[in-house]
């Protein structure tokens, strides 16, 4: 029976940016192939630490929300273990109300991009009485 999880990890702050989509394909990847399916991806960005960790002060923020077997939870973070551009990860299980909560947090984030911007009001010319 397939479970909910959802992963974050932090690559290093060196990579470019092939380097971080080639290690976020690596991932997505190994949850493909291990018969996972994913259901959420978003790139956080560099974001900055509360303090160093491994001598840096940034790093690559990336979530992946996926359904697996309970059994791959261990083989994706052996392959984190082993990968020397992931400082640190978190893989968590999510119940029926983490679930719920995720897809209300995406569906919101879709609606924001989906709504037109406030369009900025000009300013009114002055109109100005011409005396002579």
């Amino acid at each position: 029976m397939l479970k909910q999880y959802e992963t974050v990890f932090i690559a290093t702050p060196v990579l470019s940016e092939t380097q971080m989509k080639e290690a976020v394909a690596k991932y997505t990847q190994l949850i493909k192939d291990n018969g996972g399916e994913i259901v959420y991806e978003e790139d956080w960005g560099l974001k900055p630490f509360a303090y160093p960790i491994q001598h840096k002060t940034s790093g690559f923020y990336y979530l992946i929300e996926f359904k697996a077997e309970p059994t791959f939870v261990e083989t994706l973070e052996t392959q984190y273990h082993r990968d020397e551009r992931i400082i640190r990860f978190l893989t968590v299980a999510l119940d029926k109300n983490a679930v719920a909560y995720a897809q209300h947090r995406r569906e919101n984030k879709a609606a924001k991009k989906a709504a037109p911007a406030p369009e900025a009001e000009a300013p009114a010319a002055e109109v100005t009485a011409n005396e002579e």
